[in-house]
C-alpha cells in the first residue's frame, strides 16, 4: 500500500508540470468555482437591562385603576413573586348549612375561586370563625363556628396563611381558638395573631404576616408598633392585617363604642413601624386603598366567604392580587367576586366587575381628599 501510494503521488506531479517544464500556476479559487466558507463569529448576546428593585417607581392609584396595568418596567421575571388576599372568611351560619347540604363538601364555597387563590405564591385568608367538633349548625345569630374539615379545605384551595385576629375567633373561648391552631397546623396551615409571626420562604425571600384585632378593643399602639419592629428585622417582605373600623362604609373611620381606633392612623403608625403591606378586614364593604411612604394600605377587601346576602354591597368583595419584584410591591390588582348561594364567591367580568373597580378609585380619592384637608 505504501508504494501504491507513492505512484499516486508521483502521476499527480507529473500532471501538473507543463509541457516546457515549468508549472503551471495554479488556478484560483473563483476559477475553480469552490467557495471557501469563512465562519463569521456569533455575537455575544446582549443581557436584559432589568430595572433594579431599587429604581422602582412608587405605585400610584393611576397604575392601580388606570385603563392599563403595564407599567412600561423592564423586570426580571425570576424576581417576581405575587401574594393573594381576600375578603373575609366566615364559614359559620349559613355557609356552613351549604356545605352540610352539598353533602358536607367542604371545597363547594372554593369552587369558582381556588384555581386564583393556587396561582398565587403566598394566599392569605382571614378566619373569622373558630373551627370546632360538633359545630352546631344555625341559620341566626353572632356566635360564629365552622367544621374542622374546613381547614383542610382551606389548604386544598390553595391557602398558606390564615391570620387569626378578629372579633369572631373567641366566639368559642380559648379552647375553640386552640382547636383551630391544632387543625391549620394538621393542614399544613401557618397561622398569624399578634404574638405569632408566620414567616414564609418563596424562593429564597422571606415574607412575614403578622395580625391585630381593634373590633371589641382598642389597639395597643405600643404594643403593635414594637411587634412590627421586631418582625421586620427577620424578613424580607413584612405583610400587617388589621381587623378594624366601621362596618358598611367605603371609607375607612372608626365606630366609637365598637372599633374606635381610626384605621388610616393606625395603618400610618404600622408602616412608620416597618410594615410593607397592609391588609384590611370586618367592614364586609370593599372599601378605599391608600399608599403611604410607598407603601400599600387595602384597608377592607369585602367579602368572600359569607352569608350576608341581604344586600348588594355585602355580596361583593375582592381578591387583591399584589406583586413584588424582590421586596418591592410593583403591581396591583383587584379580582372582584360576587357571593352566590350564601357560600361560593363567583369572579366577576364586564361592566359589574369594572363598576366595583370604578366604586374602589372613587372612594379611594375621596380618602385622598379627605386626608390632605386633615394636613
Amino acid at each position: 500500500m505504501r508504494s501504491l501510494t507513492f505512484l499516486l503521488v508521483a502521476v499527480v506531479a507529473v500532471a501538473c508540470l507543463g509541457g516546457d517544464g515549468e508549472s503551471t500556476p495554479s488556478p484560483t479559487p473563483r476559477e475553480t468555482g469552490v467557495a471557501i466558507a469563512f465562519r463569521t463569529p456569533e455575537p455575544t448576546p446582549t443581557p436584559p437591562s432589568f430595572i433594579a428593585p431599587g429604581d422602582i417607581p412608587t405605585i400610584t392609584l393611576d397604575d392601580i385603576f388606570g385603563p392599563t396595568d403595564d407599567r412600561g418596567l423592564k423586570l426580571d421575571p425570576a424576581k417576581l413573586r405575587t401574594l393573594i388576599a381576600t375578603g373575609d372568611v366566615i364559614p359559620a351560619r349559613r355557609v356552613n348549612n351549604q356545605i352540610i347540604a352539598h353533602g358536607n363538601d367542604f371545597s363547594y364555597p372554593f369552587s369558582a375561586t381556588a384555581d386564583i387563590l393556587r396561582q398565587a405564591d403566598l394566599a392569605i385568608i382571614n378566619l373569622e370563625a373558630p373551627l370546632v367538633e360538633g359545630c352546631p349548625p344555625t341559620h341566626e345569630g353572632f356566635t360564629f363556628c365552622g367544621q374542622p374539615g374546613f381547614a383542610d379545605a382551606l389548604q386544598k384551595a390553595g391557602v398558606d396563611v390564615v391570620t387569626l385576629e378578629n372579633n369572631h375567633i373567641a366566639n368559642f373561648g380559648p379552647e375553640g381558638i386552640a382547636a383551630t391552631k391544632a387543625l391549620l397546623t394538621a393542614s399544613g396551615i401557618d397561622y398569624a395573631d399578634r404574638y405569632t409571626l408566620a414567616v414564609r420562604d418563596v424562593r429564597g425571600l422571606r415574607f412575614g404576616v403578622l395580625a391585630f384585632n381593634g373590633v371589641g378593643e382598642t389597639f395597643d399602639r405600643e404594643m403593635v408598633r414594637l411587634r412590627i419592629e421586631e418582625a421586620a428585622g427577620q424578613v424580607d417582605v413584612l405583610v400587617v392585617a388589621f381587623h378594624w373600623g366601621a362596618e358598611y362604609v367605603a371609607i375607612p373611620q372608626a365606630a366609637p363604642g365598637v372599633s374606635p381606633d381610626d384605621p388610616v392612623e393606625i395603618a400610618h403608625l404600622a408602616v412608620d413601624a416597618g410594615a410593607d403591606l397592609i391588609l384590611g378586614n370586618h367592614p364586609h364593604w370593599v372599601q378605599a386603598v391608600e399608599t403611604y411612604r410607598g407603601k400599600l394600605i387595602a384597608y377592607a377587601h369585602g367579602n368572600f366567604i359569607f352569608d350576608q346576602m341581604w344586600s348588594y354591597q355585602t355580596t361583593i368583595g375582592v381578591i387583591g392580587r399584589y406583586t413584588f419584584y424582590d421586596s418591592e410591591l410593583v403591581d396591583v390588582q383587584f379580582v372582584p367576586v360576587r357571593i352566590e348561594n350564601y357560600a361560593r364567591p363567583v369572579p366577576l367580568e364586564g361592566e359589574e366587575a369594572q363598576a366595583i373597580l370604578d366604586g374602589m378609585r372613587q372612594a379611594s380619592l375621596r380618602l385622598q381628599e379627605l386626608l390632605a384637608a386633615r394636613q
